[in-house]
């Protein structure tokens, strides 16, 4: 099961007058407001290249020539390396792919508990996600709550390595973090030198709206340029809260705090494979809570990814969903979103499988129902072909009025290409249906998710290996709890 590319891109929210005048914003607001980075080293960089720096304000004033000259070398295509070649990404401006849900502190387990996330529902979602068609990077769904807490990165790293063949999309907590998941992947792939060659992980920095740089995102961006780690680059907007009410508002502070690390890390490394994202939402008029499935929400993902790609930059869109189970509000929640994303041409849809409750709470039944979400989004996004071949008149001709197509060769020669086959949707009717159970899609979903994880399969490295990344995350965790 390799990954097939998708082409999206065919909704554009802006036109190239809205674009020219969201860019003259950021760059007025880059220059005259600037963004304040907490990081000595980082501040000293951006002096070098031609930035207005306050040192005691921690504020960075980007001009535009140096914005320019970083945006030249930030690559637009790029391989984010699995561990057997199928599964690689091909990164570039046009092809969809899907991000897991990340960081979850609560799941909802196959018995219908709402309960804290655990270590082995960590191994057991990572399983799950990973046999799922529609899923090509894989993320930690749930950050475990029996584990120690400093340095749980590495645990996340250590587990999810060594259940999944994707690549790895993780994060850190500084500097050293970086420098330990590169060793831990020299494990599986045999050495540092083959890690920096062709690393199966990648790193996310979340920076904060509005304008902020925290001195550990900073450290992460630096250290993941020195390696050529991808580095995604996202900001977390809420619009009404922390940046404008207004989907251009929040748009412009995203690209000012997002161009802002991307230029960091240029200046580091030109040439560092860096990734424009976002996990932006709105506040909720009602209680100020977040809300990631709100529509004003997926238009704002639709326009930063028209941004982003005005910069040449690849870019990363998605939040959770603000469904508490796995619903009728959930299933409208997500088909929105993952469509509304893939014709944006959001290049990883984020947070696409698993993700409720404002990313508090992960599903395993709604890992299965977004899988089939995203097949029938992605059956729309892919479109048709006009063709002889495809027009069939020969076909019409033949059968003439009345007659039917069931049986003509043109319909067994097209009939996998054209027609998208779910696995827990219901297509049957009423009685159909209720001679084989009578289960809706959430019981159909408990059943598949059941059979995925009772069956047997292949392990994904070996027995060494997994002790041995075991060994060094309880160690890393040790001497970060030592270093608080």
């Amino acid at each position: 099961m390799s990954i097939r590319s998708l082409v999206g891109g065919q909704y554009r929210p802006m036109f190239d007058d809205d674009i020219a005048m969201i860019h003259e914003a950021m760059l007025e607001l880059l220059w005259e407001v600037g963004v304040r980075v907490e990081h000595r080293e980082a501040l000293e960089i951006f002096e070098a290249h031609g930035c207005r720096v306050d040192f005691d304000k921690r504020i960075v004033q980007i001009p535009e020539h140096v914005l320019t000259r970083a945006l030249a070398t930030a690559p637009r295509e790029f391989t984010l390396h699995a561990k057997t070649p199928e599964f690689d990404v091909n990164v570039n401006l046009d092809d969809v792919y899907t991000i897991g849900g990340s960081s979850a502190l609560a799941v909802l387990d196959l018995d219908g508990v709402r309960r804290s996330a655990t270590h082995r529902d960590l191994i057991d979602l990572t399983r799950l996600l990973d046999a799922l068609e529609n899923l090509h990077i894989m993320h930690a769904l749930v950050v475990p709550q029996d584990i120690p807490q400093p340095g749980f990165d590495r645990r996340l790293f250590a587990t999810v390595v060594a259940n999944t063949r994707r690549n790895y999309y993780s994060q850190g907590q500084g500097a050293q973090s970086i420098r330990e998941q590169i060793d831990m992947a020299a494990v599986v792939q045999g050495s540092v030198e083959a890690v920096r060659r062709a690393p199966i992980f990648t790193i996310v920095c979340c920076l904060i709206s509005p304008l902020v740089q925290t001195g550990e995102r900073v450290e992460e961006i630096i250290e993941c340029a020195k390696w050529g780690i991808p580095v995604y680059i996202e900001v977390d907007s809420m619009a009404g809260s922390t940046t404008p009410i207004t989907v251009a508002g929040t748009v412009v502070e995203e690209c000012a705090n997002v161009l802002c690390g991307v230029t960091l890390a240029q200046l580091v490394n030109p040439g560092a494979p860096c990734i424009f994202a976002i996990a932006s939402g709105i506040a909720n008029p009602t209680n100020l809570d977040y809300s990631g499935a709100a529509p004003e929400t997926a238009l704002i993902h639709a326009a930063t990814a028209q941004m982003a790609h005005f910069y040449k930059l690849p870019f990363q869109g998605g939040t959770g969903i603000d469904a508490t189970l796995p619903d009728a509000q959930a299933g409208y929640e997500r088909a929105l979103q993952v469509l509304t994303c893939a014709l944006a041409g959001v290049n990883f849809i984020h947070l696409s499988l698993g993700m409720m409750e404002q990313m508090l709470l992960a599903g395993y039944e709604q890992c299965v129902i977004d899988d089939e979400i995203l097949g029938a989004a992605f059956r729309i996004v892919r479109g048709f072909e006009v063709t002889p071949e495809a027009i069939a008149l020969d076909v019409l001709k033949s059968i003439g009025p009345g007659g039917n197509v069931l049986a003509e060769p043109h319909t067994v020669k097209h009939l996998r290409q054209q027609v998208w086959i779910p696995r827990v949707t219901n297509r049957d009717r009423w009685d159909t249906w209720m001679s084989r159970g009578g289960l809706d899609m959430r019981q159909r979903a408990n059943v598949r998710a059941r059979e995925i994880l009772g069956a047997d399969r292949e392990p994904i490295i070996t027995p060494e290996q997994e002790a041995e990344l075991e060994r060094m995350a309880v160690s890393f965790q040790q001497q970060a709890a030592l270093r608080l």
